[in-house]
């Protein structure tokens, strides 16, 4: 069980939310709109870490009791080229493009403050099956996937139709590596 402490979640991403939900965590959502670059010379797992250390420390520096903060963010990586959220609907259809027949990485970044100073990141590995171009823009029109990094959801129709494996925590890619976070809780 993890300690009856209301926790922060410094992230307004549903997914997120339900995850810590899932998990039976009592929290409240605060969030800070934090600037979501990075030096040039992080690696991709570093970068996940140090944007959610960002809104981790933007959210804390809000609060004003000792709650623990948890934040996140969600990178997509190919062939080591950091893909972010889509800019647009064309933008959108040449990232799943590029992701259609190859595997990626999901990296989410996580980091809890507030006496607690725990940042760590969890990879895991997707591969998509090649997807036609009418797939694509199906998915596209019909999701949206705008607020996503690397342009989808694991837990929409391209996930159950597109994936053809993965190896690693599922829930991490759809944001959170949940369990880890319960880990941490739980250590303090």
């Amino acid at each position: 069980m993890i300690p009856k402490t209301k926790y922060i979640l410094a992230s307004q991403s549903p997914r997120r939310k339900q995850l810590l939900e899932w998990a039976e965590i009592d929290f409240e959502v605060v969030v800070s709109n934090t600037d979501e670059s990075f030096p040039s010379h992080l690696t991709p797992v570093e970068a996940a870490v140090f944007i959610a250390r960002q809104k981790a420390e933007a959210v804390s520096a809000q609060v004003k009791d000792n709650r623990v903060v948890i934040a996140a963010d969600t990178i997509v990586v190919l062939n080591n080229e950091i893909i972010g959220k889509p800019k647009d609907r064309e933008d959108a259809l040449k990232i799943l493009a590029k992701l259609s027949g190859n595997i990626h990485q999901v990296i989410t970044g996580v980091a809890i403050t507030n006496g607690m100073e725990h940042y760590f990141a969890d990879t895991t590995e997707v591969e998509f099956h090649t997807l036609t171009p009418q797939q694509i823009e199906f998915y596209v029109d019909k999701y949206q996937p705008y607020d996503k990094a690397g342009a989808y959801a694991i837990q929409e129709w391209i996930g159950v139709v597109g994936i053809k494996r993965i190896d690693g925590d599922f829930y991490n890619v759809m944001g959170l590596p949940v369990s880890r976070v319960v880990q941490a809780l739980n250590s303090r």
